[in-house]
């Protein structure tokens, strides 16, 4: 017999097809995400029309030449500096040519008096705030705008449309130089100052630009903005911000759609719902002025921020050095488009008096949903829209397979769950193991998780802080362990078992899965405005496709009945259609009339193996060998008999009716299923990755985010289950070499590098009635000690250290170097005077702070109300709750200001303890704080110095009533 030639497929299911499509998808998806996540777009090399980059690349290096926190002199010459740059700014704005120029109008809020507390919302115990404004209000007046001067009456109010607000604070932390918390969104506002007032670019909605002061300590600038007449013409706003130290900034938040949508125009666009989220359930505890516009005031608009990396965030390394031009133009391009937008804007959508509640009372926006898709395209819809077609999803997909399976049941192809098949006529059953290969897959789906959740443990066990510095080791361990786990037990399935119905049964249980994970999503999205489960819907979608793709398959396959004529030789499997089927005698069933041999089940299908069944017996059996013959052809000079090697995807391998199946579909199912859920969960998991690898600093227990990655990397490797056993053995085993690399890394390697240093915090505390004073870091076990013993002056002294009410932290404290933030005596820092009212409920404080001007009143116990004479406030923002004030923070613009506060307890008769405490937070002399100098020359060069509170220095005498 001559030898016959195979035609080579180049998408069977066979293992290099699988192989090499599997391995290019995936890099041809993470390795461009990866590069957008850290890659920031260059800026353009001539300056748009009406923006100048190299001046704003100048006023960022200026405005951080010095930490500048509110209680600071270098915050006093920041807010001159912007005033003359707005001036100049305006000054030199070029004529225009078509018409007159918009009225630009600045307000040096110097009036501003406010008390209020620092959440707003009644908990156990809440913080008062008195804060005295020292904001700058810019006003661009539109060309639709009310042009009377209605802010200059007490009572004015704007008529016609609502203005857009864009917001920036620019003071630092005590501890860091702000260029990108928030020099860089100062700087922008600036640029969109000098853009809008440039010919062809004037707003048609009044434009409001506001440099808050004040905005690290509880974002009293913003809520000083309350007060400001320019606060009753805003109705939505853009609030740029820095929650990181360079890279791209992103998406933070967004109060609904309709105003996402306008960012959503941006050239680079950036971000996901799941920070919105985040701050939602309470993951990100830390808070922007966003808060204050959206709760407050009911105004409706984004949070634009950069979020990485966070051990530079709030500390000296937060400078122009550690970020780029590049940084500022994707903020700028953003704040640019978004707020070119909105003041554009010609619709109602955004009119309306804000209301007490928070809501404004003429068109409230609708939740939504945003993603970017590799940072140039950006997908916006309302979380409605989510809801109902997870609802629609989770109703249709379902019944879709099972009216499939009803139709193949009608036209007898549902080989699935059949295990046997014979003719109505002759009493002969054919093997058909249609449950070959169903239950495997749990088993597949539980190792992988099991794994990784295991590694998730031994990390934490072991070396919990590996991915401050090193996630992406992390995410290589976990990921590795996946796709060998998966590989390795799909393929010893497949070897003892194998089974064309490896991908039906596969999908199906994967289906099952996502169904669950779908019900989930839809419940927390209708009760709890969750969104960023939105990739699940987009998974469900794309594996109901693949799942229905392998049912469909199965209409491809001769009857049930016809292949059992075929079997047992009472029929041709080509014989012609007028050829009459007839009952078989038993001498047909034992020689039919072909020639053929007498029929054996045994011959067509294996049998189930049992404890006696031969390990050499069966033909049909797939080796490991048979997979290595993937040329899908025989060689000219092999012999005739090599036709009979099985190949990979040949029938005898599998159940022989499965021959009739098409060898593509498994790439519909892979385009179904891989590529859009690559692009979600890798997406996803960079920003949890970005949002939470270092929050173990602050507390915050890294078992949560290690679980995450391994929740995660499960999910980004499950479309290729129903695939896997078809991969060659070569990715597997570099992967296994990879797991067993950083494994080794993950659980030796020191957790922490100059450029992802160790944040601990610093405070100074001096009692000024005993003269005892105490230098403080605040940090994690067990590098907490290296670092405090590393310290030269705590060598032979006392170190006491507690982890009672630090969140998962432990402080050390020491007698500490004294301070020099006064010139004078430590007894003259601090002056206050208290009078106690007869009815003993009622006291005044007056308090007044050397070289300073931020004091504190703490008690012991909860006061139930105070009040500072002439200040105001505001019902919006109520400054005292149920269960009572245990801290006032008193704000002053002047120096050296004299508090007077008048306090009321619920009971009388009872004795009233506290302090009163005046704070010092200018760092930029060295020889003022010598202790915070020590630490940062000694400490390790892996710890990064951050404050603790509000204040460096704090001095306090203690009162008793």
């Amino acid at each position: 017999m001559a030898p016959t030639r195979r035609c080579y497929n180049p998408v069977a299911f066979t293992p290099a097809p699988v192989t090499i499509v599997c391995a290019l998808v995936y890099l041809a998806l993470l390795i461009p995400l990866l590069v957008i996540h850290h890659v920031v777009p260059a800026a353009p090399k001539t300056n748009p029309h009406g923006l100048d980059l190299q001046e704003a690349w100048n006023d960022l290096q200026h405005l951080t030449r010095h930490y500048h926190p509110y209680n600071s002199r270098a915050n006093d010459e920041v807010h001159g500096w912007l005033l003359e740059r707005i001036h100049t700014i305006t000054a030199s704005a070029p004529p225009s040519d078509s018409g007159p120029r918009p009225k630009v109008l600045v307000f040096e809020d110097n009036q501003t008096n406010l008390t209020f507390s620092s959440t707003g919302v009644a908990a156990k115990s809440i913080t008062g705030v008195y804060f005295e404004s020292t904001n700058i209000v810019v006003y661009i007046q539109g060309t639709e705008d009310d042009q009377t001067q209605w802010w200059e009456s007490p009572d004015g109010k704007p008529s016609g449309k609502g203005g857009v607000l864009v917001n920036a604070h620019y003071d630092s932390v005590s501890t860091g130089y702000g260029a990108t918390d928030n020099g860089v969104g100062v700087v922008t506002t600036l640029q969109l100052l000098k853009y809008f007032t440039t010919p062809g670019n004037y707003p048609r909605k009044g434009l409001v630009l506001l440099f808050n002061n004040g905005e690290e300590d509880f974002l009293n600038g913003a809520y000083a903005y309350s007060q400001h007449p320019m606060s009753k013409f805003t109705h939505t706003f853009l609030n740029l911000e820095g929650a990181g130290a360079g890279g791209r900034a992103i998406l933070f938040r967004s109060t609904d759609t309709e105003v996402t949508r306008f960012y959503g125009k941006s050239p680079h666009p950036f971000g996901t719902v799941l920070a919105s989220d985040a701050f939602k359930l309470k993951v990100i505890r830390s808070e922007t002025d966003f808060s204050v516009f959206d709760r407050v005031f009911g105004m409706r608009g984004l949070d634009v921020a950069f979020m990485e990396p966070r051990s530079r965030y709030h500390t000296d390394q937060d400078d122009a050095r550690h970020t780029s031009l590049d940084s500022v133009w994707h903020m700028l391009s953003a704040a640019l488009k978004t707020t070119e937008g909105l003041v554009s804007y010609t619709g109602d959508a955004f009119d309306g008096d804000s209301g007490s509640d928070g809501k404004m009372h003429n068109g409230v926006g609708t939740l939504g949903v945003w993603f970017d898709l590799f940072g140039t395209a950006f997908a916006v819809f309302q979380l409605n829209t989510l809801f109902g077609n997870s609802v629609a999803l989770l109703v249709v997909a379902p019944l879709l397979l099972i009216a499939t399976c009803v139709a193949l049941y009608a036209v007898d192809k549902m080989y699935i769950f059949s295990m046997h098949a014979a003719t109505p006529a002759a009493n002969i059953e054919v093997p058909l193991d249609g449950l070959r290969g169903l239950f495997r897959f749990p088993l597949i789906l539980a190792v992988p998780p099991a794994l990784t959740i295991g590694l998730a443990f031994l990390l934490m066990k072991v070396n919990p802080f590996i991915i401050y510095s090193s996630p992406y080791a992390v995410w290589s361990m976990m990921l590795a362990t996946c796709v060998f786990s998966a590989w390795f037990v799909s393929c010893v399935a497949d070897f003892a078992r194998p089974s064309a119905m490896h991908r039906l049964y596969g999908f199906s249980w994967i289906f099952v899965i996502m169904w669950v994970l779908l019900v989930i999503s839809t419940v927390y999205q209708r009760q709890h405005g969750i969104a960023s489960s939105y990739f699940i819907m987009f998974y469900f979608a794309g594996i109901t496709l693949a799942t229905w793709v392998s049912y469909m398959e199965l209409f491809l396959l001769p009857t049930m009945q016809e292949y059992v004529r075929q079997q047992t030789g009472l029929v041709e499997p080509h014989g012609t259609s007028d050829e009459q089927i007839l009952a078989p005698s038993a001498d047909e069933v034992s020689s039919n009339r072909n020639g053929r041999p007498n029929f054996d089940p045994e011959d067509v299908e294996d049998e189930e193996p049992t404890e006696s069944t031969s390990l050499l017996r069966g033909q049909n059996r797939t080796t490991f060998a048979n997979y290595a013959d993937a040329r899908g052809s025989v060689d000219d000079n092999d012999s005739a008999n090599n036709e009979d090697i099985p190949h990979p995807g040949d029938p005898r391998l599998e159940q022989r009716w499965s021959s009739s199946l098409p060898s593509f579909t498994w790439i519909l199912q892979f385009i179904f299923v891989a590529p859009f859920t690559i692009i979600l969960l890798t997406q996803l998991g960079l920003f949890l990755t970005s949002a939470t690898y270092q929050i173990g600093a602050d507390g915050g227990s890294q078992l949560i985010v290690y679980l995450g990655l391994a929740v995660l990397s499960v999910l980004l490797i499950l479309p290729t289950f129903p695939f896997i056993h078809r991969l060659t053995y070569h990715i597997p085993t570099f992967l296994v070499f990879v797991l067993v690399g950083t494994l080794v890394y993950n659980l030796v390697a020191f957790p922490f590098s100059h450029s992802n240093r160790l944040k601990v915090a610093f405070v100074q505390e001096v009692d000024l009635a005993t003269g005892q004073n105490h230098a403080s870091l605040v940090g994690v076990e067990p590098y907490i000690h290296d670092i405090v013993r590393s310290i030269p002056s705590t060598m032979g002294k006392k170190i006491s250290c507690t982890s009672e009410g630090y969140g998962g932290r432990t402080k050390c404290s020491w007698e500490g170097l004294k301070p020099r933030v006064v010139e004078a005596k430590p007894e003259e820092w601090v002056s206050y005077t208290i009078s106690k009212a007869q009815d003993g409920k009622h006291a005044r404080f007056q308090i007044s702070g050397n070289n300073t001007r931020a004091c504190k009143l703490l008690f012991d116990s909860p006061i139930s109300n105070f009040s500072i004479p002439g200040s105001a406030t505001d019902d919006r923002i109520p400054h005292t709750g149920p269960h009572g004030v245990s801290e006032i923070r008193l704000w002053s613009r002047n120096w050296e200001n004299t508090w007077t506060v008048d306090v009321e307890w619920a009971k009388d008769n009872t004795t009233r303890e506290g302090k009163v405490m005046c704070i010092w937070s200018d760092d930029n002399d060295l020889r003022v704080i010598p202790a915070l100098d020590e630490i940062r020359n000694f400490a390790p060069a892996w710890t990064a110095i951050t404050k603790l509170r509000d204040g460096l220095v704090e001095a306090s005498y203690p009162f008793k009533l």
